[in-house]
C-alpha cells in the first residue's frame, strides 16, 4: 500500500510526560486542515497521512507504538512527519533507529537544551539527557539551534561543551539563517520545539517568550531539514491547541509544507567517488592540513575529518562533515573551523 510514498505523517497527541501536565487532552485536526488549503508545489513525491498514534495505557506503551511504526516506515525510505504532543517523544523517535543506524546525529530547534536531571523519570524538559546517557549509545552529535542563555544552567552550558556537542544562539541563528544548513544537512534526526518561536508569531496559548525564531526563519529551517539527504525523520513538537486562534496550526502548516517542498527539491550531491562531481581543495592552517570539497551540482561545501578508525568503527558516514563556503575563507585566513575542531575532538577521544 506505501509502495508510492516517500513521506508519511503521523500525528502523536502524547503530552503525559510534559512537566506542565494537567490532564489535558488534544487534537490535531486544525494542523491538518490548515495543511490540506495549502496548495501543493511541484512536487513528485507520494505523501500519506497515517492518522494519529492515541495515547497508549501508559506513555512507554505510546514510545514503543511509535517507535515501531518509525522503524518500519524508515526502514521503507519512508520519512515520517510527526506532529507532536510534548518533545520528549524525540526519545521514541531516537530508539527506533537502534535496529538499523549505528550512529545518529539529532537537530534540536530549541530555546533549551532539554539535558534536564536523567536521576528522575523521563520528561519533555530532560528527554536529551536520557539519549545521551543510555545505552545503546548511538548518538553521534547533537546540535540545539536558537536556544535562548538565559532558561538553560550554565551546567548544562558547560555540559554542551564538555561533549563536543554544538550549540547556536538565537541571535547567532537570526543573523544569519543560511548558516544552520549545514547543521541540518548533517543530520538525522531534527526536531523542532513550539517553544522556541516568537510570541508574537503564534496563538496566544502558544506563547512561551517574547524572543524566538520568526515565522521566516523556522520555515527556512525547516526547508533546509527537508533538503538534506540524511534527514530520515522530523518532527514538530509542543503544540498547544486553542480554540480562539488559529495562527499556531497555520504557521505549523507552512512548516510542514515547507519541510516537504525540501524534500522535493533533494539533489544528491554527496557522492565523493566521481572526481567529475566535485572540487576538491587543501588548505593548511597551523600544523593541519584541511581537505575541503566543492559540489559541482549544488556548491555546497564539505570538511574531510581525519577518520580514526581504531577509536570508533561507526563513523564511516561521518568523515565528511558538511560546511559553509565561508569555513573555506576562514581556513585560508588561518582560522581552523569549530565545527571542525569539535568534531575532530569527538573522533579523538
Amino acid at each position: 500500500e506505501l509502495d508510492d510514498v516517500r513521506l508519511a505523517i503521523i500525528g502523536v497527541p502524547e503530552n503525559r510526560n510534559d512537566i506542565n501536565f494537567i490532564g489535558e487532552d488534544y487534537q490535531l485536526g486544525e494542523i491538518r486542515k490548515t495543511l490540506y488549503t495549502l496548495f501543493p508545489g511541484n512536487w513528485h513525491t507520494g505523501i500519506a497521512d497515517l492518522g494519529n498514534i492515541n495515547k497508549g495505557e501508559t506513555v512507554e506503551d505510546t514510545y514503543f507504538a511509535l517507535r515501531t511504526t518509525l522503524s518500519i516506515l524508515m526502514e521503507k525510505k519512508i520519512i515520517p512527519i510527526i506532529i507532536g504532543g510534548s518533545q520528549d517523544l524525540t526519545y521514541a523517535n531516537y530508539r527506533s533507529y537502534d535496529t538499523f543506524k549505528p550512529m545518529v546525529n539529532i537537530v534540536n530547534v530549541d530555546c533549551k537544551f532539554d539535558l534536564g536531571d536523567v536521576s528522575k523519570p523521563i520528561k519533555n524538559d530532560s528527554f536529551m539527557g536520557k539519549i545521551i546517557l543510555e545505552k545503546p549509545y548511538n548518538l553521534f552529535n547533537y546540535t540545539t539551534l536558537g536556544y535562548q542563555t538565559y532558561f538553560n544552567s550554565q551546567e548544562e552550558i558547560d555540559l554542551m561543551e564538555k561533549l563536543y556537542f554544538e550549540a547556536y544562539r538565537l541571535g547567532e541563528v537570526s543573523s544569519d539563517i543560511t548558516s544552520v544548513e549545514p547543521m541540518v544537512r548533517d543530520a538525522n534526526i531534527v526536531t523542532i520545539d513550539m517553544s522556541s518561536i516568537k510570541g508574537s508569531e503564534v496563538s496566544n496559548k502558544q506563547r512561551f517568550s517574547p524572543n524566538g525564531l520568526d515565522g521566516k526563519e523556522i520555515c527556512a529551517i525547516t526547508r533546509y531539514a527537508g533538503l538534506s539527504n540524511k534527514v530520515s525523520s522530523f518532527g514538530i513538537y509542543e503544540y498547544k491547541q486553542s480554540k480562539d486562534d488559529e495562527l499556531t496550526s497555520i504557521l505549523i502548516a507552512q512548516m510542514i509544507w515547507y519541510f516537504i517542498e525540501g524534500v522535493n527539491s533533494r539533489i544528491s550531491d554527496d557522492d565523493f567517488t566521481d572526481e567529475n562531481s566535485f572540487q576538491k581543495f587543501t588548505v593548511l592552517v597551523e600544523d593541519e592540513e584541511l581537505l575541503f570539497y566543492k559540489s559541482n551540482k549544488t556548491g555546497r561545501w564539505w570538511i574531510e575529518i581525519p577518520f580514526l578508525s581504531e577509536v570508533n568503527n561507526k563513523l564511516k558516514r561521518h568523515t565528511l562533515l558538511p560546511c559553509m563556503h565561508q569555513d573555506y575563507v576562514d581556513a585560508c585566513n588561518n582560522i581552523i573551523p569549530e565545527r571542525w575542531y569539535k568534531a575532530h575532538r569527538k573522533n579523538s577521544v
